[in-house]
């Protein structure tokens, strides 16, 4: 029996066994420092070049077979017509590359690319990459190991997390690698009449390419090809349709009119629709009767229709570009300037300091001078050649949803080169309160108190400081503190801005761009106003000379009285006042006057001072540099300074009585002593009631009372019944304690 030997080969050890490419013991791919994959089918390399210190990095995506190139040219010359804004930065790229092709597109892909599923999905992701995404710069946005693209050579160099640099073979233009590098700040949505509009603050990390790093994006929806005709055909259907009567919504009406009008005309054009129209009533007559399923509805995208109902939405409902910017709580200011240049925008603080370009651009000079002319009619103004420009106020829920009062300088291009000009301020729609202030550190709670007495005892104060440094922010967060049973009466057009939660209150305006023999002017407000008796006047924005006029008017009859004015600090207060013709003496009736600043985005008081008589000033007996003297026209105003913010963000406050705790030398006040005088009292009782009101503060700050209705109604059940009203709070917050 013949034995047969069984032999084992052993392999060289210079020949391992298989391991993945980017193993360093992987005999087959010896440059391979790094591979992995980024998305199914597309994976990124990085290779060592010999005799170099730099690397390669390459990346693989799906290929087109010969067969499926023709098709593939099809579909991009159809969609390459479709209006889409690119991500605009690396966030936003990776979210749209795995949401895949929406709902509309999938529609127009499905009918125009007939392969095999293998092949279709080789096409959508060329179409999807193309143009939906970055082009050759979508992987890079997909590779999270990718930190730094730097584009400023022949080919784009990447520092990934463990090779750099990397040299990549990608022709892509710069603009799109600019995005992949670009960093996404914030991201939400704005409500316009049901449609939720997203909008993106974002950053730009490209030097050389744009004065502005961070840019302000509405992403409205994209368009298919033939779509914007859709529109402007429904637009002007819906323009020249005659209405039985008055229409009492408008948006219902013309949306309702629009999806009627863009579902014919969709129905008209999608292919074989008349047969499908046919299929679709005889199947729905049976289902009628019970005889069939009810037809499903595949004639086109419903997401089709929502996002061409939306654009005539914006231009009959809305303010055409700007209706996004002008529904954003999140936006302070809207400046227009010239047609074809970048609308800017000012966000709010909290979300960035600056001001910032967008996307938006009005494109045609008569686009432009529509939405100015409709601006200006909201607030009751006609634009014309004789009256070009106005200054208007669009009160809440006069724009259709807009929870903040605007206000708009608007110009005709009659006298605006370069076209009509538009510039919009809002003030937000939910007021702060004392509590939000102090949270941001923007004033200390004694300072709260003392507005608290001032208001509460009809004094006189003044908020002053240059345009957007909070002024009226300032001056709404306390109007709470004006009993619940006095008048308050606001006074002109900027005091439209005021909130006024009393029952009450009154607001009266004058309407200068009226009929001018109907013209309502400063005085005939201040005869108005003296006939309604108020405790309290608010004259926001004391700018003009009839405004000054009225402020003046004012202090004579012996409300109190609440205002705002341009003026950065004293001096240039006391010549403002000069030059409106107000006697320099007349400063002494202020109580307070506070000047808020802006640096950096924050808002704060930078000080709050109070005038004297010359007795009263010297009696201070206090350190020069917080006490002053302004001479003006022969006459000296005397100032002293009442409450100061340091450079490290800290406040001292005056404290001069005893019962108050630690005198403070370097600030000392008259307040007490005026508020004494006033309310007939002696000065240490006023000294208590400032501390018994300091400890409410402290108790709203502490328990974060940000809502205006709530602080309003704490405040009338501590006038009502203190002492009941304490007793809650003092049972509530043992409740919490317990807890």
């Amino acid at each position: 029996m013949q034995r047969r030997c069984s032999t084992r080969i052993v392999a060289p050890r210079t020949v391992p066994s298989p391991v993945p490419p980017d193993d360093p013991d992987a005999w087959y791919a010896p440059t391979v420092r790094e591979q992995y994959e980024l998305a199914s089918g597309v994976t990124a390399t990085v290779y060592e070049r010999a005799g170099d210190q730099a690397f390669r990095y390459v990346l693989r995506e799906p290929t087109v077979p010969r067969n499926e190139r023709e098709t593939l040219a099809e579909l991009r010359a159809f969609f390459g017509d479709a209006s889409v804004q690119p991500p605009l930065t690396r966030e936003a790229t990776a979210e749209r590359f795995a949401a895949g092709l929406p709902g509309k597109w999938r529609r127009a892909f499905d009918r125009l690319a007939a392969a095999s599923p293998t092949a279709r999905r080789r096409l959508a992701y060329r179409v999807l990459v193309e143009e939906r995404c970055l082009g050759e710069a979508t992987p890079l946005a997909l590779d999270d190991r990718v930190e730094v693209v730097d584009a400023e050579g022949d080919r784009p160099v990447v520092h990934t997390r463990d090779f750099a640099p990397a040299v990549t073979d990608i022709d892509a233009d710069g603009d799109r690698l600019a995005r992949v590098a670009s960093e996404r700040l914030t991201r939400y949505t704005v409500d316009f009449r049901g449609f939720e509009i997203p909008v993106v603050l974002y950053r730009r990390r490209t030097l050389g390419r744009d004065a502005f790093d961070v840019h302000y994006a509405v992403l409205e929806p994209d368009l298919l090809p033939g779509d914007r005709e859709l529109i402007e055909r429904c637009k002007e259907r819906v323009w020249g349709a005659g209405t039985d009567g008055v229409v009492a919504d408008p948006a219902t009406y013309v949306r309702t009119r629009a999806e009627e009008l863009l579902g014919r005309e969709l129905l008209a054009n999608t292919t074989r629709a008349w047969l499908g129209a046919t299929a679709r009533r005889v199947r729905e007559a049976l289902a009628d009767r019970g005889l069939a399923a009810p037809a499903v509805d595949d004639r086109y995208a419903p997401d089709r229709l929502d996002d061409l109902v939306y654009y005539v939405l914006r231009d009959f409902v809305g303010y055409g570009q700007l209706t996004v910017p002008i529904r954003d709580p999140n936006l302070e200011d809207i400046e227009a300037n010239r047609v074809d240049e970048r609308v800017k925008v000012l966000p709010r603080g909290d979300v960035y300091d600056g001001r910032v370009p967008t996307n938006l651009a009005f494109e045609s000079e008569t686009a432009f001078t529509d939405v100015v002319t409709r601006l200006a009619a909201a607030d009751g103004t006609e634009l014309n050649a004789s009256n070009p420009s106005a200054k208007v106020n669009v009160d809440p829920g006069g724009a259709g949803g807009i929870d903040e009062t605007i206000r708009c300088a608007v110009a005709l291009p009659t006298i605006s080169e370069g076209g009509p000009h538009i510039s919009i301020r809002k003030q937000a729609g939910d007021p702060m309160t004392p509590a939000d202030l102090v949270a941001r550190d923007a004033l200390p709670t004694e300072l709260v108190a003392l507005l608290w007495l001032l208001y509460e005892t009809r004094g006189v104060v003044m908020f002053s400081g240059p345009t957007g440094v909070g002024k009226t922010t300032l001056m709404n967060a306390h109007m709470p503190f004006v009993p619940f049973d006095d008048r308050p009466v606001s006074i002109d057009e900027g005091s439209r801005e005021v909130e006024l939660p009393h029952e009450t209150g009154v607001a009266l305006s004058t309407r200068e761009h009226a009929d001018e023999y109907k013209r309502v002017s400063m005085a005939d407000l201040m005869t108005e106003a003296n006939y309604l008796n108020p405790d309290v006047e608010v004259i926001a924005e004391i700018n003009t000379p009839a405004s000054f006029a009225t402020f003046a008017e004012s202090l004579n009859t012996g409300h109190g009285v609440v205002g705002t004015t341009h003026a950065e600090d004293v001096e240039t207060l006391v010549n403002r006042f000069v030059e409106q013709g107000l006697p320099a003496y007349l400063l002494r009736e202020l109580d307070l006057v506070v000047f808020p600043r802006r640096v950096d985005g924050d808002r704060y008081v930078g000080e709050a001072v109070e005038f004297l008589s010359a007795g009263a000033y010297e009696a201070l007996d206090r350190e020069d540099g917080a006490r002053g003297v302004v001479e003006k026209n022969g006459t000296a105003v005397y100032w002293n300074r009442v409450c100061e913010r340091s450079h490290d963000g800290s406040f001292a406050f005056a404290y001069d009585h005893p019962e108050l705790g630690d005198a403070n030398e370097r600030l000392r006040t008259a307040a007490f002593d005026r508020l004494a005088d006033r309310t007939d009292r002696p000065v240490e009782e006023v000294t208590r009631e400032f501390r018994r009101k300091h400890r409410y503060v402290e108790y709203v700050v502490r328990e974060g009372v940000d809502d205006f209705e709530e602080l309003f109604a704490f405040l009338a059940d501590l006038r009502t019944d203190e002492a009941a009203t304490v007793e809650r709070v003092g049972h509530r917050e043992g409740a919490y304690a317990e807890e």
